[in-house]
C-alpha cells in the first residue's frame, strides 16, 4: 500500500493540483503545513474523499512537488487566505477541498520536461492547457507519479525524440483573445472600467462553477430564465468565461455590433461577488485602453463573448487600434519560451554536427535558403526545428509557416486588394506583416519566415518586387510596392527557408532570377544514418527492418535509373512510425504509400512497377 492510500479511505480518483509561486507562495506551504486547504474549479463534483492529489508548482520549471490525499468534497469556504498568500487580492470564497500531505519531493520535483519525455504522461492536460487549478489523471498517470515518490520510477516509454518540438510547442501557454459586451449596449462599462473587473449577467442561475456541463448550463437557463429558448449561444459563452479565459488573456470590449469602447488583460480566475447588486459572476481585469473606436472590419458579433484568437487578421487589427497602453507602455507578449539548442536538433533531425553547422552557417550568411530533396527526407520537419535551433528557443511568435501552391498570387502573399463587405480594401497578406513585425524587434532577433513546397508556386508572380528585396546585400534597403504608395524593405532579421520536392514532375524548373537569391541545400534519405538505425532496432519489427533493407536496394535502382535520378530516392520518415511499429502498419506502408509512389515513377515501365511491389510485398510477408 503506498502512502496515498493510508488513511483508508475510498477514493478512487486521482488529480494534479497546481500553484503559482507568483502569488501562492507553494514550496514554504508543501514544506512547512501537513494539511492545506485548495481551491478547485474543474470537475469539483467528481473529487470525492480519498481522491490521489499531487501538487505542481507552475512556472517554466515547474513539476510535481508534493502527493496527498483528499480529506473532505469541494464545499464553500474562504480561499487564499492564509500566510502564503503573497496577493491578497487574490482572497475569495469558493469551492474547495482539504488536502493531507503524505510526501514531498520540494528539493527534486517530478518536473514538466520529465514529464513531456514521457509518452505515458506527455498527454496530461496540465502541459496543454497550463492555465487551470486541477487536472484530472488516469490510474496508469497517478502510479507512474507514485513510483517517482517510492523511489521505483523508470521511463519506459520515451517520447520519440522527433516529438519534442511538437510536445513543447503544445505545452506553450495560449494567449487567447476574446470579444466581450459588457451588458447591452456596453451600459456596464462605466462601473466595470471604474471598478477594474469585467462581469457576465443570467444572475438567475448562480455561480457557474456548480455546473459541471454545458448542456447543465443550458438547461439552468432555460429553467431559470427562459424554457423556449435553447440557450446555446449564452451556455457556451457561460462555460467560456467560467473555464476557458484564462489570466494574461486580452479582452477588446465592443458596444453594439459596430464600436469598440476599450481593451484590457484579465488578471484573475473567475469568482462569484455576492456582494454585488448584479452581474455576480465576475474577473479581475487590468482595463488598458478606453475610448471609442469603429469596428475594423464590418460588424461585430452579436455574441456576449467571442474567442477570436484563431481570427489572426482581426486580432491585428483591433490590436492596430491601440498600440500603446494608456500609461504609455507597449503592449507585450511576456510568455517564457521553452530553449533549443543545435544538440537538440541533432537528436531529433538526422543530420550529422558538420552538416548541421553547414546549414546553420549558409542561412545565417545567405539569408534565404532552399531544402531540397526526394519526398519523405524531413524537410519541412527541418525546417521549423533549423529556425528554433538557431533561435535557441521554441518561440513560434517569430516563425510563419506558409505553402505555395498554383493558385498562390502576390496579392496573396504580400499586399492585395479584397473584398471587405462593402466593396474592395488593400489587405496585407503574411509576408507583409511578418517582416513588420521582424522590424520592430531588435536587428539581434532572428524571424523565420519557411515556405513549404516553394516550388508549386508561380515564384516571379508572387514575389515581384521581392525578388531584389530578398537579396542579402539589399536587406534594409527600401522600394516602393505595387498597390501602395509606402516604402517597404525586408528587414535583415528576417530570414527565408523553402522546401523543395524534386521528384514533382508537374512542376516547372525554378526560375533563374529567383535561384540566384537563395541558396540550396540537398538533404538525401538517412537509412544509413546512425540514429535511425537506432530507430528501427527500437521498433522492434523485423518486417520494418527488412523492408528498409529492400528499399535501400530500390533506391540504388532509381539513382541508375536515366528518367529518375538521386532526387526520386524514398526517404527515411516512411518508415518513422508515430505508434507501435506492428504488422499491418509496416503492411500498408507498402500497399498504400510505396507502391502508389512505383506507379507514378514508372507509369511508363509496367513491369519495373511489378517487379518491385513484389518484392517489397516479400519483404514484409513471412
Amino acid at each position: 500500500m503506498n502512502k496515498s492510500q493510508e488513511n483508508g479511505t475510498s477514493g478512487t480518483g486521482a488529480w494534479i493540483f497546481q500553484g503559482n509561486p507568483a502569488w501562492y507562495d507553494i514550496i514554504r506551504a508543501v514544506t512547512e503545513q501537513g494539511r492545506l486547504v485548495w481551491g478547485v474549479k474543474q470537475c469539483s463534483r467528481q473529487i470525492a474523499p480519498g481522491d490521489r492529489v499531487y501538487l505542481w508548482a507552475s512556472g517554466p520549471k515547474g513539476g510535481v512537488i508534493a502527493r496527498g490525499v483528499t480529506l473532505d468534497t469541494p464545499s464553500q469556504r474562504p480561499l487564499f487566505s492564509d500566510q502564503y498568500t503573497l496577493d491578497t487580492s487574490r482572497n475569495q470564497t469558493g469551492p474547495g477541498v482539504e488536502i493531507q500531505i503524505t510526501d514531498r519531493c520540494v528539493d527534486r520535483p517530478f518536473s514538466r520536461s520529465m514529464m513531456l519525455a514521457d509518452r505515458r504522461l506527455s498527454g496530461s492536460s496540465i502541459l496543454t492547457f497550463p492555465n487551470a487549478t486541477n487536472y484530472k489523471l488516469t490510474l496508469e498517470q497517478a502510479g507512474l507519479l507514485d513510483s517517482y515518490f517510492e523511489g521505483v520510477y523508470h521511463n519506459t516509454a520515451p517520447v520519440e525524440e522527433e516529438q519534442k518540438a511538437e510536445a513543447l510547442e503544445a505545452a506553450l501557454p495560449r494567449l487567447r483573445c476574446w470579444l466581450y459586451a459588457p451588458g447591452d449596449n456596453a451600459c456596464m462599462w462605466d462601473e466595470f472600467y471604474t471598478q477594474g473587473i469585467m462581469g457576465m449577467g443570467w444572475d438567475a442561475i448562480g455561480d457557474y462553477r456548480r455546473y459541471g456541463s454545458k448542456s447543465a448550463v443550458r438547461e439552468a437557463l432555460r429553467r431559470e430564465i427562459d424554457p423556449s429558448k435553447s440557450y446555446r449561444n449564452d451556455g457556451h459563452a457561460v462555460w467560456q468565461f467560467t473555464y476557458d479565459m484564462q489570466p494574461g488573456d486580452v479582452v477588446f470590449v465592443k458596444k453594439g455590433l459596430h464600436k469598440i469602447v476599450g481593451r484590457g488583460v484579465v488578471e484573475s480566475d473567475y469568482y462569484w461577488a455576492g456582494d454585488r447588486s448584479e452581474y455576480h459572476s465576475c474577473r479581475k481585469i487590468r482595463w488598458t485602453h478606453r475610448g471609442e473606436w469603429d469596428y475594423p472590419s464590418g460588424s461585430g458579433p452579436r455574441k456576449t463573448l467571442t474567442e477570436i484568437t484563431s481570427y489572426t487578421e482581426l486580432v491585428r487589427l483591433l490590436d492596430g487600434l491601440f498600440g500603446e497602453n494608456e500609461d504609455g507602455g507597449e503592449l507585450r507578449d511576456i510568455r517564457a519560451f521553452p530553449e533549443y539548442s543545435r544538440e537538440d536538433f541533432l537528436t531529433e533531425v538526422f543530420l550529422d554536427e558538420n552538416k548541421y553547422d553547414a546549414l546553420a552557417d549558409l542561412i545565417r550568411i545567405k539569408k534565404n535558403v532552399i531544402l531540397q530533396g526526394p519526398p519523405g527526407v524531413g524537410k519541412t520537419f527541418a525546417a521549423r526545428r533549423l529556425a528554433y535551433s538557431l533561435m535557441n528557443e521554441i518561440n513560434p511568435e517569430r516563425v510563419m509557416l506558409v505553402q505555395f501552391h498554383q493558385s498562390y498570387s502576390y496579392e496573396d502573399f504580400m499586399l492585395g486588394y479584397r473584398p471587405d463587405g462593402t466593396g474592395f480594401s488593400l489587405a496585407q497578406g503574411p509576408f507583409y506583416r511578418f517582416c513588420k513585425d521582424a522590424e520592430e524587434d531588435s536587428d539581434d532577433m532572428p524571424y523565420f519566415f519557411i515556405i513549404d513546397e516553394i516550388n508549386r508556386g508561380n515564384l516571379s508572380k508572387i514575389f515581384g518586387e521581392l525578388l531584389m528585396l530578398i537579396e542579402g546585400d539589399k536587406r534594409g534597403q527600401f522600394l516602393r510596392p505595387l498597390y501602395s504608395d509606402e516604402l517597404f524593405s525586408v528587414p535583415k532579421n528576417v530570414y527565408i527557408i523553402g522546401t523543395m520536392n524534386t521528384a514533382d514532375r508537374s512542376l516547372a524548373i525554378i526560375d533563374y532570377a529567383l535561384r540566384r537569391r537563395f541558396a540550396f541545400y540537398e538533404m538525401n534519405p538517412a537509412l544509413d544514418f546512425p540514429g535511425f538505425r537506432e530507430k528501427l532496432e527500437a521498433s522492434g519489427s523485423e518486417k520494418l527492418i527488412r523492408l528498409v533493407e529492400s528499399v535501400k536496394e530500390l533506391n540504388r535502382d532509381i539513382c541508375g535509373d536515366d528518367t529518375l535520378g538521386k532526387g526520386f530516392c524514398i526517404g527515411h520518415s516512411y518508415f518513422c512510425p508515430q505508434g507501435p511499429a506492428d504488422d499491418r502498419w509496416v503492411e500498408s506502408i507498402v500497399k498504400y504509400e510505396l507502391i502508389p509512389l512505383l506507379e507514378e515513377y514508372w507509369f511508363d515501365t509496367p513491369s519495373k512497377v511489378r517487379q518491385w511491389s513484389e518484392r517489397l510485398k516479400g519483404a514484409v510477408h513471412d
